[in-house]
């Protein structure tokens, strides 16, 4: 490398300081718009530069988003792309002379001395159709979850506050349930409905027999116990209507997701293999693909600890010198591997066993599943590694060796 290009990435346009590798000379820094044609300026700018200088190799400090245009065209041009993280970028800059202010020029240039000091930084490449049409299926999913979380709870608080009885009766994550609040939320609106009329309507939306009997039940009782009119019931009623259909809605575009994520799966080289893991479903097979993206980037299973945060950190300052938990790393790759092994202490016997160890080794149930977490880190590394899918002898004498 003989070009280092520090990209300072933002929403309309994107900073750029062009600096050479020895000596450190700043041979450009400008404004490159945030579309096509200045894209492209730029790249021709950049081959120029190779042409006369050597290698270019530029680095941006954030990835997807506002950066895909930008990235797309780097990368299909041929030129060298690697990620300096915005987190190093702040506090390299703040260790600088009046490194205070912050500014986008200041920013791009610290970017390209990020780069000519290290040369460890992780290659960006061009993902292959499966791997990011998982990765936007996750993250559209992920969305939906966490915004479907929200409308329940804030549906359940206003339903509580008009018919606390139906709210105790209905189970909002049935689809059922939420049919039924789409039409009627009030104990008044309940008995104008009559058994008959309710039952039909939750069979007409896919309600199944038993769950409807015991439901229209529960609400014509809680119903006939109250006839106290809340103020304000008519208006959250409304509210309640909309945003159970709002649920509805969501629930059913969540059950699609899961089905394409599962198609994808399939076709995905490591797709099998993830899931061959106990207690590695669908949906975490597909978190941890769309968050690891090119597994090569994890030369040892110690690497991928690190980077989900599973990896024990030292601490040494003088005479004190103590490992102690991590806190950074992906909370995403973090969350996935602590899923699973919660979710395998009860379909695996291996995972199981190391757990109850740890246990009676005065483990915390979370330190003992942090534990097994880490562990099963090591599994599946070798799985990948070595194409062949989860053998629980293999694992056995993995996981329990530690």
């Amino acid at each position: 490398m003989r070009v280092a290009v520090g990209i300072d990435v933002a929403k309309e346009f994107h900073w750029v300081a062009v600096v050479l590798v020895d000596g450190g000379t700043v041979l450009l820094s400008r404004r490159v718009d945030n579309d096509p044609d200045s894209i492209d300026g730029l790249i021709e700018h950049l081959r120029g530069l190779a042409a006369e200088h050597g290698e270019v190799t530029a680095a941006i400090d954030l990835v997807g988003g506002v950066a895909s245009l930008l990235t797309a065209m780097l990368l299909e041009a041929g030129i060298r792309l690697v990620h300096v993280p915005g987190l190093v970028v702040n506090r390299a800059r703040r260790a600088t002379k009046g490194g205070e202010a912050k500014s986008d020029p200041r920013d791009a240039k610290t970017i390209a001395d990020q780069l000519r000091l290290r040369e460890d930084w992780r290659v960006l490449d061009q993902p292959d159709d499966i791997s990011l049409d998982l990765r936007l299926l996750v993250s559209r999913r992920r969305d939906l979850v966490v915004d479907q979380t929200r409308r329940l709870a804030r549906l359940r608080e206003m339903l509580a506050g008009i018919f606390p009885g139906l709210e105790r009766a209905v189970d909002v994550g049935n689809l059922a349930d939420l049919a039924l609040l789409t039409r009627y939320a009030t104990p008044a609106e309940v008995r104008r409905a009559g058994r008959r009329r309710l039952t039909e309507h939750l069979l007409r939306h896919g309600g199944r027999r038993p769950r409807v009997d015991k439901l229209v039940n529960d609400a014509i009782e809680a119903a006939t116990a109250q006839r106290a009119v809340v103020p304000g019931e008519a208006r959250l009623a409304e509210f309640v209507r909309e945003m159970a259909a709002e649920a509805l809605a969501a629930k059913r575009r969540i059950t699609e997701l899961n089905a394409q994520i599962t198609t994808d799966l399939d076709t995905h080289p490591d797709g099998a293999l993830v899931l061959s893991l106990p207690g590695m479903g669908a949906t975490l097979a597909a978190e941890f693909l769309a968050e690891a993206g090119n597994l090569d980037r994890f030369a040892s299973a110690d690497q991928l600890a690190s980077a989900a945060g599973l990896a024990p950190v030292l601490h040494q300052s003088g005479k004190t010198r103590y490992l102690r938990r991590s806190t950074a790393g992906s909370k995403t790759l973090k969350f996935v591997f602590y899923q699973s092994a919660f979710c395998a202490i009860n379909s695996d016997p291996a995972s199981k066993a190391f757990y109850r160890r740890k246990r009676a080794e005065g483990k915390r149930h979370h330190q003992a599943l942090i534990a097994l977490a880490r562990r099963r880190i090591n599994v599946l590394h070798a799985i990948l590694r070595t194409r062949q899918p989860y053998q629980a002898n293999f694992a056995a004498n993995t996981i329990t060796a530690a």
